[in-house]
């Protein structure tokens, strides 16, 4: 390769990290809102103070922690070429990731149980809310679970060999990103009630 073309995938790797960041950042102001409309919502009459969070959200935290630090040592294998081990990694992330949905319809369950609804008359604006955020966050864990998806073909196809490995970054910078918001959710849904 020549110096050209080495600054040209530079320039390249430099733009895509960015359009990744403006786009986090865009996301991080959209909740920024969503949960300050539930702040300025907390002082209606009809909002809900002994609304539980569901158990399963709880061990949804977990999960994506877990899942964020797989991640990260499945890209740090991937850097190094520990091709094997960064496969089970990357595949044991997506497993996590599904797992981590699943537990989230589990939530939404319990709350159901618990006679929460989002719409309709036994509703309230508090329930609303927060099926509105978890929601929100879970369209981004899809999206997040599609990179996981195309980051382990391409690993399959060899595509992150001789430092060549973009794809894995942005996905795991994307993914440690989702899983921020949603300590970020959780604790915010826990704390202000």
């Amino acid at each position: 390769m020549n110096y050209t073309q080495d600054i040209e995938e530079s320039k390249i790797r430099r733009a895509k990290k960015n359009m990744l960041l403006f786009g986090m950042i865009s996301l991080g102001m959209s909740f920024a809102g969503l949960t300050s409309a539930y702040i300025i919502s907390k002082k209606r009459p009809d909002w809900l103070t002994d609304f539980e969070i569901p158990q399963a959200f709880y061990i949804s935290l977990s999960v994506i922690v877990l899942s964020s630090i797989t991640l990260h040592l499945a890209k740090n294998s991937l850097s190094k070429e520990e091709n094997s081990k960064g496969m089970v990694l990357l595949v044991t992330t997506l497993i996590l990731g599904i797992v981590f949905v699943y537990l989230q319809f589990l939530g939404f369950s319990q709350i159901i149980a618990n006679g929460y609804f989002f719409t309709g008359s036994e509703s309230s604006i508090t329930t609303s809310f927060i099926y509105l955020t978890v929601l929100m966050h879970l369209a981004h864990i899809f999206a997040g679970l599609i990179a996981l998806i195309v980051v382990i073909y391409n690993h399959y196809k060899l595509k992150y060999i001789n430092g060549k490995t973009l794809g894995i970054e942005l996905a795991t910078t994307f993914w440690h990103f989702v899983d921020i918001l949603w300590i970020y959710l959780f604790l915010f849904i826990y704390f202000v009630r």
